[in-house]
């Protein structure tokens, strides 16, 4: 990604499109690095060449690679819920799995797709499906 590997200063990040800031949003919970100042963090690629050790930090790290470690923590919870716009790939591809998965486990939760990208539909979805989702869960 050549416009991450053009960001050096956390104020670059703040101006950088949506997708730029997932990939510093990911490297930040993934890949923290308090030796590589001033963001902190590495990514996954350098010099546009992908970088094995940090790639593996990423995968460890995906909730599907994760998921099965944390049955007993998923059980424990309220309700669950996800979604994901039916354009919005890889996320819905995994999304659709983790509702196999849980439905596998029998663990109670909402699934739903939709039409739409990862950004085109947010307003409405948290309007008509989040908010309300959370007004009934929460206590």
């Amino acid at each position: 990604n050549p416009k991450a590997e053009a960001i050096h200063d956390p104020a670059d990040v703040a101006k950088a499109d949506f997708f730029t800031k997932a990939v510093f949003a990911s490297a930040a919970a993934w890949s923290p690095n308090p030796r590589n100042p001033p963001l902190f963090l590495d990514l996954p690629f350098k010099s546009g060449a992908m970088q094995p050790q940090i790639v593996a930090k990423w995968a460890a790290n995906a909730p599907l690679a994760i998921i099965d470690q944390f049955i007993p923590n998923l059980r424990e919870y309220k309700a669950i819920g996800m979604d994901a716009g039916t354009k919005d790939q890889p996320i819905a591809g995994t999304v659709e799995t983790l509702d196999r998965v849980l439905n596998d486990y029998a663990i109670e939760h909402a699934y739903e797709t939709y039409d739409g990208n990862h950004i085109n539909r947010v307003a409405d979805r948290l309007e008509r499906r989040v908010l309300p989702f959370f007004a009934a869960n929460l206590d």
